[in-house]
């Protein structure tokens, strides 16, 4: 067990450093810059001070993230993320003053100090392989990609219900392909105002149709109907107003473009990864899981099967199991909000996907019967995939429906 703590108070330019004993005495302090020749200064502070590759000296910072973090975590050290909440109520009881004096210094001491009295209530950064902490680079950029190109389309949709009610009849809406798709990004492109859409050819959109995807109705028949939409009659912008709106309009197409293509690169990119990853086979066994969905839960769960004390630690994390609050008479069981919200949002797709086969759709078919609600028999649902999932990683093993949701057992009364 290490005798000296270490507190990094990060900013952008610089970082304060600060070593305690297991006495609170502060053994050292020191402010490095945020290159590395300050990472070198400050493994020599540490390396003065006992830290060997036997017993490295832990380290409590209030980020999970950065340069400083992925290098420190190379070095083979336990490194502790202390919520910024945290570290500030902890702040109040180390200083013990009602002046409410803070430095940069200080807050180094106060995270140093957390490893000491309380390193055993915190939890460790989880110690993912390099292939792991790739696939969760890639698996989230790609979520918040899609994220980002549904805004785009949200804002070209909104600004084209202010002059160009045309376009969204005909891209917009149930059985449509939605604005977002290439046939619908290459005619607004090609006619951004209703007047240009009324002006349309047959050939003209019988070429823009064959660069762009081809319609399941065929393209004659898609010929037609776009033609019938855009010459129908709309309220319409004075046509200055409706030709610089189309302008607008243009350049956001060229935004959703460039959301779409990033979406296709990362989605390549993060499948690429999570296929190369050896438990990508374990993970694409379930029901309900594909490369991508399963990439993002490998992302959030990781590959350190240490991470986790057992299933339902994994269960709490997801937000998957129930919280009970208890208080005197009070007894209520209500579903878990502090949890990875990226997980549990996969993890609700990951269970509904799941429905569409026998063993999955039985159990939730079940405690529907049992009077839950959809959202709660779903979440039921992943809260018994997530365990099967634990139990599988921990032993090696892909996923068999037949033990996982083995029928129960009615006894003899």
């Amino acid at each position: 067990m290490s005798k000296i703590f270490c507190g990094i108070d990060w900013a952008e330019g610089h970082h304060d450093i600060a070593l305690v004993d297991h006495d609170g005495t502060q053994a050292a302090k020191l402010r490095i810059s945020d290159d590395s020749a300050g990472f070198h200064a400050l493994i020599e502070l540490l390396t003065r001070h006992g830290d060997t590759a036997e017993d490295p000296i832990p380290v409590a910072i209030e980020t999970p993230r950065g340069l400083l973090v992925a290098s420190l975590r190379a070095t083979g050290r336990q490194i502790y993320a202390i919520n910024p909440l945290a570290a500030a109520r902890y702040r109040d009881r180390d200083r013990g003053s009602v002046s409410r004096a803070k430095s940069d210094a200080a807050d180094a001491r106060v995270l140093a100090n957390i490893l000491r009295t309380d390193r055993h209530a915190h939890r460790p950064l989880p110690d993912d392989s390099e292939a792991g902490q790739t696939v969760a680079v890639l698996a989230r950029a790609h979520q918040d990609a899609i994220w980002d190109r549904q805004q785009m389309i949200n804002r070209l949709r909104s600004h084209l219900r202010e002059y160009y009610p045309a376009a969204l009849a005909a891209f917009h809406g149930t059985a449509k392909p939605g604005l977002d798709s290439p046939r619908a990004r290459l005619i607004l492109t090609a006619a951004p105002t209703p007047a240009d859409a009324a002006r349309l050819t047959r050939s003209q959109l019988r070429a823009l149709l064959k660069r762009g995807e081809r319609p399941g109705c065929g393209i004659e028949a898609e010929i037609e109907r776009l033609r019938t939409v855009f010459r129908a009659e709309y309220l319409r912008q004075l046509p200055q107003v409706e030709q610089a709106l189309g302008h607008q309009a243009v350049a956001l197409i060229r935004q959703v473009d460039a959301a779409c293509l990033s979406v296709s690169q990362l989605a390549a990119a993060t499948e690429e990864a999570f296929l190369a990853h050896p438990d990508a086979d374990i993970i694409t066994s379930f029901p309900g899981l594909s490369v991508l969905s399963g990439a993002r839960v490998l992302a959030e769960i990781g590959d350190d099967r240490e991470r986790f004390a057992d299933a339902r630690a994994m269960k709490a994390y997801a937000g998957a199991a129930p919280v009970t609050r208890a208080s005197g008479r009070s007894h209520v069981v209500v579903a878990r909000t502090v949890k990875n919200q990226r997980l549990a949002s996969a993890g609700h797709m990951w269970a509904f996907a799941a429905l569409r086969t026998q063993a999955p759709r039985v159990h939730y078919d079940r405690r529907r019967a049992g009077g839950e609600r959809h959202t709660a028999a779903l979440r039921n649902l992943f809260n018994k995939l997530l365990g099967c999932l634990y139990h599988c990683l921990r032993h090696r093993a892909l996923f068999d429906p037949d033990r996982a949701f083995a029928p129960t057992v009615d006894l003899a009364a």
